[in-house]
Order: structure tokens, then C-alpha cells, then sequence
């Protein structure tokens, strides 16, 4: 008895694509306090895209860098985030400006899109102890 070799499965047309195949690269936030400019106007809400390899190679050239590791992540952040409010010229000034609890905010919203893929964080409430995620993309906690 002879087999045949089956026809191989055609691949769907690229207009089939699911939302799954796309690569979303771009993140919006919202900062716990936000960003004053010169005028006094708060920014809260942002954008931060993924980071690229280079994104993470170029600050190690930087002289700030090199005089202090820690300046790594202003630059490193101020290269990803493409806006913050109306602002979309960001540069290491802008991030070094912003209060401690928003860079930190950044930092972790780095790791988590580029090393996680995702925006969610488990957390705990404190009067239940119930566990579930919230998304950090999303507004602040307790607003709707």
C-alpha cells in the first residue's frame, strides 16, 4: 500500500493575523504625582515604548554614567519614554526632576514591560488579605 505525504497546511493570509501575533510596544502610565514643568503644570500621564537593545547600550557610553552608575537609569528611562503630559521632548533633565516616587514608579514600569511583557502587578489587600493584579498602565488605585 502507498502513502502519500499529506499537502502541507497553508499559512493564513497576514489580514487573518489575531490580536495575539501583534507586538504592542507602547505603554501608557500614570505617575503617582507627576511631573511640575516651569510653569507649575502638572503631568501625569505618559507613554513609555520597549527598549531596544541599543536603548540599554548607549547610556554605558555616557560620562554621567561613567562618573555614576546611578545616573544609568535616568538615562536609560528618559530614552524610553517618549511622553509625559503635553511634553514630548524628554531628556535626562526632565527625569532627573521628577519626584523619587515617580522615577521609582518608571523604574519598575520598565521591568515589568521589558522583562515581564506586561503591566500588571499582584498585590495583597491589607484588610482581607485577598490576592489579585491590578494594571499599572491604567489610572491610579482607587480612581475609576
Amino acid at each position: 500500500m502507498r502513502r502519500t505525504a499529506q499537502a502541507p497546511a497553508t499559512a493564513p493570509a497576514f489580514e487573518e493575523r489575531s490580536e495575539r501575533d501583534t507586538l504592542r510596544t507602547e505603554f501608557t502610565f500614570e505617575l503617582p504625582r507627576g511631573y511640575v514643568d516651569e510653569s507649575g503644570t502638572v503631568h501625569r500621564t505618559g507613554v513609555m515604548r520597549l527598549a531596544t537593545a541599543r536603548d540599554e547600550l548607549v547610556p554605558l557610553r555616557d560620562d554621567r554614567v561613567r562618573e555614576n552608575s546611578a545616573y544609568l537609569s535616568v538615562v536609560l528611562i528618559s530614552r524610553v519614554v517618549t511622553r509625559i503630559g503635553t511634553l514630548d521632548d524628554i531628556h535626562p533633565g526632565i527625569i532627573e526632576d521628577l519626584f523619587a516616587s515617580d522615577l521609582a514608579f518608571l523604574q519598575d514600569f520598565y521591568r515589568r514591560i521589558n522583562a515581564e511583557g506586561h503591566t500588571r502587578a499582584a498585590v495583597t489587600c491589607p484588610s482581607c488579605q485577598e490576592e489579585f493584579a491590578v494594571d499599572l498602565a491604567g489610572g491610579r488605585l482607587g480612581e475609576s
